[in-house]
């Protein structure tokens, strides 16, 4: 108990603390509607994308789609918090399956443990609305716009199954190690901005947590 304490829960209160200040500044600073936004409905305007009137989720079936809304549509669901909980699951099985590593097997579930206990304390003392003005086609959950849990979520995970692939020396590791490190969340980062659910500030906050999430547990978990 103490060591948890120690390694995850006293470290996980200075992340939210350093979240929550850095959220409060972002708002102090540049406002609910900050000139970040003005790339993204730039970028989404070059793209035939306007502002929806009920505030998204209001996509026509039958609309021809875009490149980018067809590429960064499926990101955004694989980051959905059923989907990232179900893949924390399923590689916390398969790392135990190939390896009976307990403390292996747990990190993959622990990075998100911690990121989302982070994420939601912060969130809470941040409460930032999300990006006005812009095209959304899918409604955003009803949390603080600051920090980006999705993106979290997704640098947290993909990060820790990429230190277990190294850990392993796993055939293929310098592959996919970039792929897992940096492909994928940046796909959901970018996904998460260009369809109008956060503010760019939002999603660089939730790289740096997901990445320091994975690292407390490469530290705690991972190291020999």
């Amino acid at each position: 108990m103490h060591r948890v304490l120690r390694s995850f829960v006293l470290p996980g209160l200075g992340a939210i603390a350093a979240l929550a200040a850095a959220g409060r500044a972002a708002r102090l600073v540049g406002g609910d509607d900050p000139c970040e936004d003005r790339a993204v409905r730039a970028l989404q305007d070059a793209f035939g994308h306007r502002p929806d009137d009920d505030d998204g989720a209001s996509v026509d079936p039958l609309e021809p789609r875009e490149l980018l809304d067809r590429v960064t549509g499926p990101l955004s669901w694989y980051s959905g918090v059923p989907q990232t909980i179900a893949n924390g699951a399923f590689w916390c099985g398969v790392t135990w399956w190939l390896t009976r590593d307990r403390r292996g097997a747990i990190a993959p579930g622990a990075a998100l443990a911690l990121e989302t206990a982070c994420f939601v304390g912060s969130a809470a003392l941040v409460g930032r609305p999300r990006p006005g003005g812009v095209w959304r086609p899918e409604r955003p959950h009803a949390t603080s716009s600051f920090p980006s849990g999705h993106t979290a979520a997704a640098v947290a995970l993909h990060t820790t199954l990429a230190d277990l692939l190294d850990r392993h020396g796993v055939r293929g590791a310098r592959v996919l190690g970039p792929l897992l490190r940096y492909v994928i969340p940046g796909g959901i980062a970018f996904s998460r901005i260009y369809r109008g659910q956060h503010h760019i500030s939002d999603v660089l906050a939730g790289v740096l947590l997901g990445r320091w999430s994975a690292a407390v547990v490469r530290r705690e978990s991972l190291s020999p």
